[in-house]
């Protein structure tokens, strides 16, 4: 079996795409952080100390996509086309969903700056409302769906 991160002596590399086709390539993303309802209160009210917490976690997802190849040593450096950001408030567990999209016209996919970018967004509401709830969840972080490159479409 070939893994496309090792060279021929077994050593770490970054996979060489400069023969693949540049194409349009779009992945999305989502996960969800379940918060006490204090804390979702608090971020509803616009009340938390620290500051508007969906604003800044948007800011947060944004900066996240962007910063994907200096968190994740193989991914490639990307001239990102687009990202745009969605948090649903869910009011019954309580909590937020946070969906990101990722877009460009480029050699390879962007999957992993959708994930990046949700998991940096769910950490800073973590961050900033954890002074109220110490005991808020993040999961179901998942690749909802991408499009572009040989590896052809997939949607959860």
């Amino acid at each position: 079996m070939n893994l496309t991160h090792l060279d021929e002596n077994n050593k770490p590399k970054m996979v060489d795409v400069s023969q693949k086709d540049s194409t349009l390539r779009v992945a999305s993303a989502s996960g969800v952080i379940e918060v006490g309802q204090t804390a979702f209160d608090a971020v509803i009210a616009n009340t938390a100390k620290k500051g508007p917490v969906l604003q800044t976690a948007v800011i947060a997802a944004i900066q996240g996509t962007k910063q994907t190849s200096t968190l994740i040593p193989m991914c490639h450096p990307l001239m990102l086309t687009s990202v745009k950001t969605y948090i649903e408030e869910l009011p019954e567990l309580p909590g937020f969903k946070l969906t990101i999209t990722v877009k460009l016209n480029g050699q390879t996919g962007v999957e992993m700056e959708a994930l990046t970018g949700v998991s940096i967004g769910l950490l800073t509401i973590y961050d900033m409302l954890k002074a109220i709830d110490k005991s808020m969840v993040i999961r179901n972080v998942q690749l909802e769906a991408k499009s572009g490159g040989k590896s052809g479409d997939f949607k959860r």
